[in-house]
């Protein structure tokens, strides 16, 4: 999840219907996380894990795409999902430490099943969840059956978006990593694929944050946010021990680099620290041509062979999100292009 910058950051409420007719590039893996973790086995004895068809199938992930997906289309959103590539070097130790985590709570999740603990079962489940190749092939199999553009990035998904988003081919990225806002992202939206969702008796609502005034607002440069991060923590540095953002703000703002306040504090420079810098200042992306942002056709007969014949969604559950996308006119009616064809 990157550097926690929350205590740095305006956030303000926002409409989702105020994002009609912008690009927004979705953070894909962040986002099937969120539905793999929530749509999940909660019965008396169940094992946590995601919602399977049963065929054995697994489709917490795409009930989560296509309706969240067809309600932004039906704001008359334009959603361009950013799939994540190869990890950089730097990210080895996070991951090797996640992985680390993730088979001790695959550990305890196998015990616990094995002694009919299913609470503990539960508990621990959403800490083993993977969204496996096979997910990702089956998201974008969904994506463009309904048409909607993705991209995979280089390195890291929040960067090739904010790196787009600066370049001006998104006007805003959505995702809860708040490294999109170190990678550059003038603009950034959290909560969008949980807006208007229940957590601990509360409603969800979506926030945008501006690169700019959260800077203007600390007085700080990029160059001295991007230090503050690295001192705080990232996914490619652990931090500086003693420093938070509190400590952190006030000592980059007096000294203004990482090098002047260890040598003033006496810590050690951490290691390979211009790499780090540069992943956040140019982090590598792939070239993206516009034509393949815009939004295709919606392939509802696709639709219902993928998901209502080979995965057994209701058909409750696809009316919802054919009808939310006949509403905005992205379905044909007559010929093979519309569900009462069926």
């Amino acid at each position: 999840m990157g550097c926690n910058l929350k205590d740095l950051a305006t956030a303000e409420n926002i409409d989702l219907a105020s994002l009609a007719g912008q690009r927004v590039g979705i953070d894909a893996f962040l986002t099937a996380f969120q539905f793999l973790t929530t749509m999940r086995d909660r019965s008396p004895q169940g094992d946590g894990g995601p919602l399977k068809a049963d065929n054995g199938k697994v489709v917490s992930h795409l009930m989560g795409f296509l309706n969240r997906t067809a309600t932004l289309l039906n704001l008359g959103i334009r959603p361009v999902y950013i799939f994540d590539g190869e990890s950089p070097e730097l990210k080895a130790d996070e991951l090797a430490s996640r992985r680390a985590r993730r088979e001790e709570a695959e550990r305890i999740h196998s015990e616990a099943l094995a002694v009919g603990d299913f609470a503990l079962a539960q508990k621990m489940a959403p800490r083993i969840m993977h969204y496996s190749q096979e997910m990702v092939d089956e998201t974008k199999q969904l994506l463009d059956l309904l048409g909607v553009p993705w991209v995979v990035a280089k390195a890291e998904g929040e960067g090739q978006a904010a790196v787009m988003a600066a370049k001006g081919q998104l006007d805003v990225v959505a995702t809860q990593d708040w490294d999109a806002l170190l990678y550059g992202t003038p603009r950034l939206v959290r909560n969008l694929m949980s807006d208007g969702s229940k957590q601990h008796g509360r409603t969800v609502r979506a926030q945008m944050i501006h690169l700019d005034g959260m800077l203007q607002t600390n007085d700080l440069t990029r160059s001295q946010l991007i230090d503050l991060a690295i001192m705080i923590g990232t996914d490619f540095h652990p931090g500086i021990r003693g420093i938070g953002p509190k400590t952190g703000i006030k000592l980059i703002k007096e000294h203004g680099s990482i090098e002047v306040i260890c040598q003033v504090k006496g810590k050690d420079v951490p290691e390979r620290l211009d790499e780090i810098r540069n992943i956040f200042h140019s982090h590598p992306a792939v070239e993206v041509e516009d034509s393949a942002l815009e939004s295709g056709q919606v392939d509802v007969p696709g639709l219902i062979q993928f998901l209502q014949v080979e995965r057994q969604f209701s058909q409750r559950r696809m009316d919802n999100a054919l009808d939310k996308l006949r509403e905005v006119g992205l379905v044909r009616e007559g010929g093979q292009t519309s569900l009462f064809s069926f």
